[in-house]
């Protein structure tokens, strides 16, 4: 048998597991043993698997993910969440919708502590839905929001899923998370467009905002001072060049305890708590990562990628053509399997053809995490989407289907946005970095 007939199966076999809701990572250890197995042999392929396990134990770089992690769920625990909306709030007054924007505007503050989409959608979501219900929002706008402001949670740094990526492409993390502040920004203005547009068509589904006195809204935005300097100690110290990003993830960490148990808001049960659930959210990152090495491994012995390119440059296509198909293929598959998973499973094999093709991996990279937002929030798979139906389970799916529908036209333009103006990502990295 061929390798490319092996590699065929392997690939196909991967998409049939994951459409099947085998758990991503085990998926991709069943296909890279098995594909390793049948392209050299049953000892070879143990030998190399049995090290791996050891050699991701012990990668540096990947401690920075329980450390975001752990920051993230700290601030969560000492109430940082709720004092970003009420700050977001504050800027938005008496706006017809200021509800929905200070949902999107929180969601993007506590993204830049968090790194997590579903983590961020939730923990939004716990404050913003009573508060909207109680305005008299309608169920669309409030589920499109909040699932749409959790996506920012993994392109505004920092961003879990840019560690891994970088991981598995050998890219720098400080990079990557300095591309993914603009286009971050530029999104959550997006997003603000498309709650305007919904106002725009249907004005009753939203009321104007509460009245604040100057001395409401400044005893507001200062309550949120934690969580600047939490971010300015972290991501400012990245870009600044004082810290490498696994020092200031601890730095975070060490300044997040200092605050909660200097203000009485973290004890030392939140914080074992705390600890458990950055353990168990950290391993199943860990199994992930493994079994997408496990795949790379794989997909490098069966030659998979420069096939892919002899055939994609047999068929005399553009660059820009290329990339377009990629881009359909991440938005279809999207639909029917998780973002992160099928990004981490593609990887390894359209990453050596983007960069093969001349565009810049750390652009990739940043375009990459814009797809996965499009797959959290798309139906019927869409993860935001049922994060959110556990922290309102009276929500009918209509209404999350319904309401997301200006918040995938925002990430449409993103999109676009990134493919005709790659400085939106690279202008950053390359002030900070060279």
């Amino acid at each position: 048998m061929s390798l490319q007939l092996i590699g065929l199966l392997g690939v196909g076999g991967l998409v049939l597991l994951m459409l099947l809701r085998v758990p991503v990572a085990i998926a991709l250890m069943i296909v890279g043993l098995l594909g390793y197995i049948g392209i050299d042999s049953m000892t070879s392929a143990l030998v190399v698997m049995g090290s791996t396990p050891l050699q991701i134990a012990t990668e540096y770089t990947l401690s920075v993910v329980p450390l975001f992690t752990l920051m993230g769920i700290l601030c969560a625990s000492m109430g940082l969440s709720s004092k970003l909306y009420d700050a977001a709030a504050a800027c938005f007054g008496r706006v017809r919708g200021s509800s929905a924007l200070a949902t999107i505007g929180a969601s993007a503050a506590f993204g830049a502590m968090n790194g997590s989409s579903l983590a961020t959608c939730a923990t939004i979501g716990k404050i913003a839905v009573p508060e909207m219900r109680e305005q008299g929002y309608r169920d669309t706008l409030i589920a499109g929001s909040i699932a749409a402001g959790g996506t920012l949670g993994i392109l505004i740094p920092p961003s879990i899923i840019m560690v891994v990526y970088a991981l598995i492409t050998e890219q720098s993390i400080a990079r990557l998370f300095a591309a993914g502040m603009i286009p971050g920004v530029v999104l959550a203005c997006l997003y603000f467009g498309a709650v305007a547009v919904t106002l725009l068509f249907d004005r009753d589904a939203a009321p104007r905002g509460r009245a604040l006195t100057l001395r409401q809204r400044l005893a507001a935005l200062t309550g949120a001072w934690e969580a600047a300097l939490l971010f300015g100690g972290t991501i400012g110290g990245i870009y600044a060049g004082i810290f490498t990003p696994t020092e200031a993830a601890s730095v975070g960490v060490a300044m997040a305890l200092v605050i909660g148990f200097a203000r009485g808001n973290l004890t030392l049960r939140s914080l074992a708590d705390a600890l458990v659930e950055t353990a168990v959210t950290s391993s199943v990152l860990f199994l992930i990562v493994l079994g997408a090495t496990f795949f790379t491994y794989f997909v490098t012995q069966a030659r998979i990628p420069p096939t892919l390119v002899e055939f994609l440059g047999g068929m005399g296509l553009s660059p820009v053509a290329v990339l377009s198909l990629m881009i359909l293929f991440y938005l279809v598959a999207g639909c029917f399997i998780d973002g992160i998973g099928m990004a981490l499973a593609t990887v390894p094999v359209f990453y050596p053809v983007i960069v093969g093709l001349g565009y810049d991996p750390i652009w990739f990279g940043i375009l990459l995490v814009v797809l996965i937002e499009f797959g959290a929030i798309t139906p019927p798979v869409g993860m935001n989407l049922f994060v959110i139906k556990s922290v309102a389970p009276d929500l009918k799916f209509s209404a999350l289907y319904g309401g997301i529908l200006p918040f995938l036209g925002a990430l449409i333009i993103m999109i676009l946005l990134l493919i005709a103006f790659p400085g939106l990502a690279l202008w950053l990295p390359q002030v900070f970095y060279g």
